[in-house]
């Protein structure tokens, strides 16, 4: 399905806040004030379903999501890409729903449904008018909750897995994205497909995939986030009513996760051969998960390495030299893992020139550190990315329901900007000296015949 909405990060590429008024009486406009008139509530309900919720009274929207602590990592290899595939299959019938009148109910009300699969979570979502909560939140828990798997629908819909694969292997950037993650953590789950493989996807039942949804789509796991104008106890009332006999005494939520450990082994270079004018390039490093302490200082680092049109990378290989026209790094984190990466994509002949000069911005830095004045810059623009992403309902709601399975708690605004505003250029230097000093991997897709006839700084970076 269509990916998620939009969503700022806070540390990491986490994109997960009430807070302090201070600052009004200087006379200046406190940044957080703004968005943080609405008010966060949190709920357990019996059965272990967590309900939390924004009020955000300057809209008139709501945006419902239903979130399971399921992804493509707690898949077995027989059934890789379950989760996604699961994911399309419930939208296809419940038991008083066809895939037309699920569809219809939302269109009529001039609405959005959808959802999105990632390495952890899954994601079922809905914005409409406040006018039409309910029926959102009643739409979602049927579909989540009530989906039918019928075998005529998973061929049906195994088909249209299989067009998004083909999708994927279309689109360079998604492809590429898919193998780097491969080449930084092998056989570690979130080294794994989140769509699988056309094999699995072929080879998948209708028994086994209403055994995943059985097993795994359970209140525990699962977190109602509904943000807009809203009140929170008619909400509740909509839980209740909506899992009914879901709601078993006894269970409690499950804890944040922490996954597997960390990868085993180092990280590898990987090779796609495509007849395509460009070639494309991601190269990064592993990073701890996103529990780490200094997450923070990371998405500073990043920031200020290609994070943005000021960035290090970007001015030195694009406004500088011309030598690409999409450069630009980024930070993956999951619950013990991630990664640091950098993406260029460039005219072959170009090649070793761009993997010359982003050795050598790295190299620097990890020597060097970044200035002042690069820390001063990368911790404005990601306190302004944060504020400037949380301007609608849906953003608040994905960052209710990431900020609740990722650490069992709503992380403020305000909590989330002092973090950010108190990462010191020293500390940024530190963990570009330890996180760039690591071992290399890379992902390459191109006309390039064998990793042989790849530039000999990549293939002694990321080998």
């Amino acid at each position: 399905m269509p990916r998620p909405p939009a969503a700022s990060a806070s540390g990491g590429q986490e994109r997960s806040d009430s807070g302090s008024t201070r600052g009004l009486r200087s006379g200046r406009r406190n940044p957080a004030a703004a968005t943080e008139v609405s008010t966060v509530r949190r709920t357990v309900l019996p059965g272990g379903l967590r309900v939390v919720t924004e009020f955000v009274p300057s809209v008139r929207s709501a945006s419902v999501g239903l979130w399971v602590n399921v992804g493509s990592r707690d898949e077995g290899p027989t059934v890789a890409g379950a989760a996604h595939f699961l994911e399309h299959l419930l939208f296809k019938a419940t038991p008083t729903r066809t895939a037309v009148e699920i569809a219809r109910a939302v269109d009529a009300v001039g609405g959005e449904l959808n959802a999105f699969t990632s390495k952890e979570q899954t994601c079922y979502y809905a914005h409409v008018l406040d006018d039409d909560l309910e029926m959102a939140v009643e739409l979602v828990a049927d579909v989540v909750l009530n989906g039918v798997c019928a075998h005529a629908d998973v061929e049906l819909e195994r088909d249209v897995v299989l067009e998004e694969i083909a999708m994927r292997d279309d689109d360079p950037e998604d492809t590429l994205g898919e193998v780097f993650l491969s080449a930084m953590f092998g056989d570690h789950p979130v080294g794994r497909p989140v769509i699988g493989s056309v094999e699995s996807v072929s080879a998948m039942t209708r028994n086994q995939l209403r055994s995943f949804h059985i097993r795994r789509y359970t209140p525990e796991r699962m977190v109602l986030a509904v943000a807009g104008n809203i009140d929170h106890d008619h909400v509740i009332a909509m839980a209740r009513e909506y899992f009914g006999a879901r709601l078993v005494r006894g269970r409690k939520a499950l804890p944040p996760r922490k996954g597997a450990g960390r990868p085993a082994g180092r990280p590898g270079l990987e090779l796609v051969t495509r007849d395509s004018e460009q070639t494309h390039l991601t190269l990064g490093v592993r990073v701890p998960g996103r529990h780490w302490p200094d997450r923070w200082a990371m998405s500073v680092l990043n920031n200020a390495l290609g994070g943005g049109l000021s960035s290090r990378l970007f001015q030195e290989i694009r406004e500088t030299r011309g030598l690409a026209y999409s450069v630009y790094s980024a930070v993956d984190t999951f619950s013990d893992s991630g990664a640091f990466s950098v993406y260029a994509g460039c005219l072959p002949e170009r090649f070793d020139e761009v993997v010359r000069l982003t050795a050598e911005i790295l190299e620097t830095v990890a020597r060097d550190g970044i200035t002042e004045a690069e820390c001063r810059i990368a911790k404005g623009s990601l306190r302004g990315g944060l504020l400037l992403g949380l301007e609608d309902s849906a953003s608040r709601m994905n960052r209710l329901g990431r900020s609740e399975l990722n650490y069992g708690q709503y992380r403020s605004l305000s909590s989330t900007l002092r973090h950010i505003e108190q990462v010191s250029v020293e500390q940024v230097n530190a963990v570009a000296r330890k996180v760039l000093s690591g071992k290399f991997g890379a992902a390459v897709l191109g006309p390039h015949r064998s990793k042989r006839s790849l530039p000999h700084r990549l293939r002694t970076i990321a080998s």
